[in-house]
């Protein structure tokens, strides 16, 4: 990857460690524990991805930076917990920023392996939402993506942005810059105001 996705996939494997430590700290998990949790929230996603195109090796056992990376955002999540506690519970900080730019990570990524825009589309969201949806089903939690808030529609609607972009041929930094920001702005609205998706499901006979 050229120097800039890699500088932003790197910022997203960090903030996804900082949530997903966050997440195991807050079910009383051990540092192992806190450890692993916070490396499937930063990778599960992109690895998951990686698999289904067939690219091999996945991206973290390509260069272990991200192993560091991912131990660093642990780090800082243990070493901030009280302060890093308020910002998740206030706007969902760290999973909106991880979000946002994994999804237009997989969303590049699914564009150089020339696959057709629906699952370019498919590819992005997934490598915004799987390390957090792999995350919540560790801590024994039903995914936020699956049950509450807009999370994917976000990540959904930031990368068909993307995507716009690239087809009317806008700068990459700024078609970049633009979609993380649609995304976050999107999350935030959605957590403040509580959005939500309709639920499906059968009422109970009287």
């Amino acid at each position: 990857m050229d120097e800039v996705v890699t500088i932003i996939d790197i910022i997203g494997v960090f903030v996804f460690a900082i949530s997903g430590a966050s997440t195991a700290m807050s079910k009383r998990l051990d540092p192992f524990g806190v450890f692993i949790v916070a490396f499937v929230a930063s990778v599960g996603g992109g690895t998951l991805r990686d698999m289904l195109i067939g690219r091999n090796p996945v991206f973290w056992m390509e260069d272990s930076v991200y192993v560091y990376v991912i131990m660093a955002g642990a780090l800082v999540a243990v070493l901030f917990k009280e302060r890093i506690a308020y910002l998740r519970r206030t706007l969902s900080l760290f999973d909106t920023i991880g979000l946002a730019i994994f999804t237009i990570i997989g969303i590049e990524i699914g564009i150089r392996f020339k696959l057709d825009p629906v699952i370019v589309l498919s590819l992005g969201v997934m490598t915004g939402s799987f390390g957090g949806v792999i995350r919540d089903i560790l801590v024994n939690e039903i995914p936020v993506v699956f049950h509450k808030e807009v999370y994917a529609t976000a990540s959904l609607i930031g990368g068909m942005f993307y995507m716009g972009g690239v087809f009317f041929g806008l700068d990459k930094f700024w078609n970049e810059i633009i979609s993380i920001t649609v995304i976050i702005i999107i999350r935030i609205i959605a957590v403040k105001y509580e959005l939500a998706l309709p639920s499906i499901y059968n009422k109970k006979k009287e």
